[in-house]
């Protein structure tokens, strides 16, 4: 019970740690200074791309509950979802608001299994893709800068790493639900129903890959604001650092990625030849972009639930 209720301070804690861990090794002066860089037009192109990543990302559990057999309409859908995406930004862990959403969901729809499995496949479709992408073009980046081969090799790490996580929560939902006679078999039959069968395994990857360029979509425009785009090498190695940040923060010990994402900014950029107090920056604008455009959420918090059916 006290590991339970310590964990969350634990990572509120981690948090703060590795915030103060990097700003010790900055020159903060520089970094103050590379965000007063970013123009209010680019921070508020990249919220705008934020809303659009919510509203695809509700789109996509939307479609993953309808092959489920699961009623979800799309307003439904975009209101929990920002509800979920605001509560994943302010409570550790990154992945509460999910299982809030799951679970209201599940009181609307009346099928608790059904309802947790269209949000775990959902997540998972997003975090295959997110892999497959930054290791894509992590390895574009290790041909074409030096000292970035053994972060590549790292990065194969992070994503097996990640793989195994996935695996070990899948295998822990099994061993939670094994008085559920069956469970393995629904579980098994539910990711091939909504993830691995054709149609669904083509709009899956399309849109998980549309949720993952609205990511780096917003990384670009911060960096198109702040003036990083002096040529097409510098926006290519941009992004591909990017893409290493994003796998970064899906590793969930911290509120948000906060830390952990500047953190790794701080060593991924002087790796590239570019400075860390630059790559610190550009977190620091995701992290708030994403925080802001989450903002809608609170309306949700405050309003309650009404049924969706």
């Amino acid at each position: 019970m006290f590991r339970l209720r310590a964990s969350p301070y634990l990572r509120w804690g981690l948090t703060l740690i590795l915030l103060l861990a990097t700003a010790w090794f900055l020159d903060l002066s520089a970094v103050w200074q590379e965000l007063a860089r970013f123009s209010w037009l680019a921070l508020s192109a990249a919220m705008v791309v934020s809303v659009a990543q919510v509203l695809l990302s509700a789109w996509r559990w939307r479609y993953t509950s309808k092959r489920l057999g699961l009623v979800l309409p799309m307003v439904i859908a975009m209101r929990e979802y920002y509800l979920a995406t605001f509560l994943n930004q302010i409570l550790p862990g990154g992945v509460l608001g999910d299982v809030n959403r799951a679970w209201r969901h599940s009181l609307d729809s009346g099928a608790r299994l059904a309802s947790i499995h269209a949000v775990m496949i959902e997540r998972l479709s997003g975090q295959l893709v997110m892999i497959a992408v930054a290791l894509c073009l992590g390895t574009w980046l290790a041909w074409h800068q030096v000292g970035m081969l053994e972060v590549v090799a790292d990065l194969g790490g992070v994503a097996l790493l990640l793989i195994a996580g996935v695996t070990a929560a899948l295998s822990l939902a099994v061993r939670l639900w094994a008085g559920a006679r069956g469970y393995a078999h629904a579980l098994h039959r539910d990711i091939r129903k909504a993830l691995l069968t054709w149609p669904s395994l083509g709009v899956q990857a399309l849109s998980s890959a549309g949720v993952v360029a609205s990511y780096l979509a917003v990384f670009s425009l911060l960096a198109l604001g702040a003036g990083y785009w002096s040529s097409a090498g510098a926006v290519m190695t941009l992004v591909s650092l990017s893409s290493i940040l994003l796998l970064a923060m899906a590793i969930p010990v911290t509120v948000a990625g906060w830390g952990i994402r500047e953190g790794a900014a701080a060593l991924l950029w002087p790796l590239a030849g570019l400075p860390a107090e630059q790559g610190v920056a550009l977190s620091i604008g995701y992290g708030l972009a994403v925080l802001i455009s989450s903002l809608p959420g609170i309306v949700f918090v405050v309003s309650g639930r009404r049924p969706s059916a």
